[in-house]
């Protein structure tokens, strides 16, 4: 009876605050497994006898994995719908992670990886993609402020749990513990989640993907809101790709002391997404992303200021990129619900198209910071306020300016 077909008016009066929840936690899967052992990455350097660079590239390769699956499983969503996608995606991402938990070398692990964020991109996409398909775009904004917190704030809360883990285990038990969740999502989604998409696209061939790709990115709007998510995530990973080597190989200091100071991260982030959704209804959307731009470019010139002076202290490394997660929770979810509504009849799409493009950025901060890499912090630094920069130019050359022309039309 719980997986009965119904409609979205059904949907939205039978109990939404179990549904609200079902949705977080089923969003939270992919981003979870992104970094909890990211804390645990000199002791794999030593584990499995390899280097650094390496190291980092088993967080490149989920982005680019998580990027591009993405592109996929969005139209798979819109043809076949969400429910059958998503439980697939949650069985390839729990056989994955056990793979990662058991391996021998950095190149399974990497392969792993590539596997585990397939099936991890589901619950990003299609999460979205269900809000899209059961409530307005005010409503949409509240949740997706909820969801954006879950999906962001499971990487930056995931390394806390990361470094206890490590602590009391080893690396390996982080890979456990995302496979347990993995199982338990799986079954609460099997019970608890309904499918929402009744309008199937059943004439769609993977012929037709490219078009509806390319009818996207000729908005304008959905760009601009596209690319602010995309770049404000290349600036949270390019400090997640620098920040443990700067605690471990400047500072002196173990996984512990990154959890600790990393609250202040996560917790700017809630406040942020707690004031997008209090607000939703009273600030518009555009207005919301100018403050949260504003906060953010004060946390980058913070971020710049603590390099000149050097880290003699956690608070100089982690103080300014509490500014900044505060900004990319009060921009993120208003420009989601925005790329989402540029496009409704595509929902799926857009939602995939979106997370690709901020998956793939995301991967290219990790990439840059471990390519450049210096003990002194200047590549994680010089390319958080690159990518700042390039979300400000994107948003407002392409949003911004398209509201403008549109009032004085």
């Amino acid at each position: 009876m719980l997986n009965a077909p119904m409609n979205s008016q059904t949907i939205k009066s039978t109990n939404p605050k179990l549904s609200i929840w079902v949705l977080i936690a089923i969003a939270s899967i992919g981003t979870l497994a992104l970094n909890i052992f990211v804390p645990s990455m000199p002791s794999l350097v030593t584990s499995l006898s390899t280097t650094q660079s390496m190291a980092q590239l088993t967080l490149t390769f989920y982005l680019l994995s998580l990027a591009f699956a993405q592109l996929i499983v969005g139209p798979l969503s819109d043809k076949y719908g969400r429910r059958p996608i998503l439980l697939l995606g949650i069985l390839i991402y729990v056989i994955a992670s056990l793979a990662c938990a058991f391996t021998a070398n950095v190149e399974t692990l990497i392969f792993s990886r590539i596997f585990q964020a397939l099936g991890g991109c589901c619950g990003i996409v299609i999460t979205r993609a269900i809000i899209r398909d059961v409530y307005s775009k005010s409503e949409g904004v509240v949740i997706l402020s909820y969801l954006t917190a879950a999906i962001t704030l499971a990487p930056m809360l995931a390394p806390i749990l990361g470094a206890f883990l490590d602590q009391w285990a080893s690396w390996r038990a982080s890979f456990y513990f995302v496979a347990a969740f993995g199982v338990l999502i799986g079954l609460i989604a099997l019970k608890g989640l309904y499918e929402t998409n009744f309008n199937l696209t059943k004439s769609m061939n993977f012929s037709t993907i490219p078009a509806q790709y390319w009818s996207l990115l000729k908005e304008p709007e959905f760009l601009g809101y596209a690319l602010a998510v995309a770049f404000n995530n290349s600036v949270f990973f390019s400090f997640i790709a620098g920040a443990p080597f700067i605690i471990a190989d400047v500072m002196h200091l173990g996984p512990s002391t990154y959890a600790f100071y990393f609250l202040l991260v996560s917790g700017g982030y809630m406040a942020g997404n707690f004031l997008a959704g209090r607000f939703a209804n009273r600030i518009r959307t555009q207005k919301m992303i100018n403050i949260g731009i504003i906060i953010m470019l004060i946390g980058i010139m913070a971020a710049l200021y603590g390099y000149s002076i050097g880290y003699s202290h956690p608070i100089i490394l982690f103080g300014p990129m509490g500014f900044i997660a505060l900004s990319a929770g009060l921009i993120s979810p208003n420009a989601i619900a925005g790329l989402l509504n540029v496009r409704p009849d595509i929902a799926g799409t857009a939602a995939g198209l979106s997370g690709f493009l901020q998956m793939l950025s995301g991967a290219l901060g990790t990439f840059m910071v471990g390519i450049f890499h210096q003990q002194s912090g200047f590549s994680m630094v010089g390319f958080m306020t690159f990518f700042a920069i390039l979300m400000v130019i994107s948003f407002y050359g392409l949003v911004d300016r398209k509201s403008k022309k549109a009032e004085n039309a």
